[in-house]
């Protein structure tokens, strides 16, 4: 295997295929998160708001999330970014860029997450805050010719009627472009059961259901997202690798892991990248969709996690051809979709 210094190496690399024209899905991008640095800074100078180092720097801040003080001070940069979103225009741009990046990126299919409650205030209310994301997801997605579609997420640091609000509305607007319902945010508070009406309301509503689990938590945080969730996803995923009776379980139930493994040593789940289980779910036969998580502060998008697969843990061309095809897999995409992203990725290894 070789060594990485870090650095992306160049592209295109005479010995390997260049991973940003391998054809793939993205599954795991939270909203805020996936704003351009740049469009962050624009933003903040437009309405006054002063962004700490951390956000101005030109470099991704220093994380570490794995207890209490990290997780509020990452959670509290998220929050100074989101509230430099304000108007329909910045919504609409945000998507725009984050569609524009993920073509970049090769991907041909999108489902960003959001929770509009945290948007609602400034774009006059839940509703409202919606609709005005589902359309600049179809306007995007019309522009660059990416598939995209959107889950809606509760927060777990909510009270779980809140989740049910969510949900319900998640369902009215499952003609529109929303595919899933999530539960996201810092997963050590509160207990999965507490949100099964809301998930219930999502999956009778013909939503896929797609909690976060695995991540600040351990294999104990996965099981409860199966059995009191009934996930057809989970976000992360990654702790089911310290039970091997819960890989089995995964890979029997073909439940795919959204693995952010940038995000993962940023937030210190893990120490390098080396150190992320993608191994241990590939070879125990656990469906996986790589994914960037919130590029605006892990630094890295897409692409660059297959690049990682590859540098740190061997991944052949072949191989993160079935890491792409799996990501099709896992995904909402209609089936005349995911047929012709499943032809390309095979056109991909054609040498």
């Amino acid at each position: 295997m070789r060594q990485s210094s870090g650095e992306q190496p160049p592209y295109p690399s005479e010995s390997v295929r260049d991973v940003r024209l391998l054809p793939k899905a993205h599954l795991h991008l939270h909203f805020t998160g996936s704003m351009r640095p740049s469009t962050l800074i624009e933003l903040a100078d437009k309405y006054g708001v002063h962004l700490p180092e951390a956000l101005s720097g030109g470099e991704p801040p220093r994380l570490r999330a794995t207890d209490e003080r990290g997780w509020f001070r990452f959670q509290r940069l998220y929050d100074i970014a989101r509230s430099c979103l304000r108007s329909p225009d910045d919504i609409r741009r945000l998507v725009r860029e984050a569609a524009e990046e993920d073509v970049r990126d090769g991907s041909g299919w999108l489902e960003i997450q959001v929770d509009p409650t945290s948007y609602a205030p400034r774009l006059g209310g839940l509703i409202p805050a919606l609709e005005i994301i589902l359309d600049a997801v179809e306007s995007a997605s019309r522009e660059t010719g990416l598939g995209m579609r959107v889950l809606v997420a509760a927060n777990r640091m909510k009270h779980p009627l809140d989740a049910r609000t969510l949900a319900r509305l998640a369902v009215r607007y499952a003609d529109r472009g929303v595919v899933g319902f999530g539960l996201s945010n810092d997963e050590r508070r509160g207990l999965a059961r507490d949100f099964d009406r809301a998930f219930e309301i999502a999956r009778e509503g013909g939503l896929l259901a797609a909690p976060h689990g695995g991540e600040l938590s351990g294999p104990s945080s996965v099981r409860d997202c199966l059995d009191d969730l009934h996930a057809g996803r989970v976000g992360h995923g990654v702790r089911a690798a310290e039970d091997p009776r819960l890989l089995r379980k995964l890979a029997e139930r073909g439940v795919t892991c959204e693995v952010c493994p940038s995000s993962n040593v940023a937030l210190g789940v893990y120490e390098k990248p080396a150190d992320v289980p993608l191994r241990t779910l590939y070879e125990a036969g656990v469906p996986i969709a790589l994914g960037a998580d919130d590029p605006l502060l892990f630094g890295s998008r897409l692409a660059a996690q297959y690049e990682l697969a590859r540098e740190h843990h061997g991944f052949t061309d072949a191989e993160l051809a079935e890491l792409a095809r799996q990501s099709v897999r896992g995904s909402a995409a209609p089936p005349d979709v995911r047929e012709k992203l499943l032809a390309d990725i095979d056109h991909w290894l054609t040498p």
